[in-house]
């Protein structure tokens, strides 16, 4: 926990990539980083912190609400908006989260800081909950490769919408992107 924390100084009326943004102003975003990868491993990073990447619903927490796999989730998707590197590792192993929202939000982010976690997000192909199969998809449609169109256009098949939209437009974003 930051010897500088405020819970007073989050604006939780704005929305979470602005929360993200002041954060990082105010500490640097090497800090918001460091903290975030720190909420997905499973430390308490403060009250201020909290309600930076969870706003509103992290005063719940803060008032006794069950903590379950929120700030996992929340310092995960804090990831799409504020980036290092340094984070990838923990991203990659919140892909493994028992939390199905934490293996969906890890997918979002490989996707948009388009990490090589291919051989994680296959497995996830199979992955019990429709939206981590539906994500899975959609990352690697971003990062995937020609050996991954298989696997996806299984999911075509899927018994569930959402997945069998996602495959299809994961499959032809993937040839558009390796047609180029």
């Amino acid at each position: 926990m930051s010897e500088h924390d405020d819970p007073h100084a989050v604006d939780l009326d704005l929305p979470i990539a602005a929360r993200i943004a002041a954060a990082s102003e105010r500490h640097g975003e090497a800090v918001i980083v460091e903290r975030a990868v720190s909420l997905i491993q499973g430390n308490n990073e403060g009250k201020e912190f909290l309600l930076i990447v969870g706003g509103e619903h992290a005063q719940g927490i803060l008032d006794g609400a069950p903590v379950l796999y929120w700030p996992e989730l929340w310092g995960t998707r804090a990831l799409l908006h504020a980036w290092d590197n340094s984070a990838a590792d923990a991203v990659r192993a919140a892909l493994s989260n028992q939390a199905w929202r934490v293996r969906e939000m890890a997918t979002r982010v490989v996707a948009t800081r388009r990490l090589d976690a291919r051989e994680q997000l296959v497995v996830l192909l199979e992955d019990e909950t429709p939206r981590v199969r539906a994500g899975a998809a959609r990352a690697l449609g971003t990062v995937g490769t020609a050996d991954d169109i298989e696997a996806m256009s299984a999911l075509v098949k899927d018994e569930d919408i959402e997945v069998r939209r996602s495959a299809q437009q994961s499959v032809a974003a993937l040839r558009k992107r390796l047609a180029q």
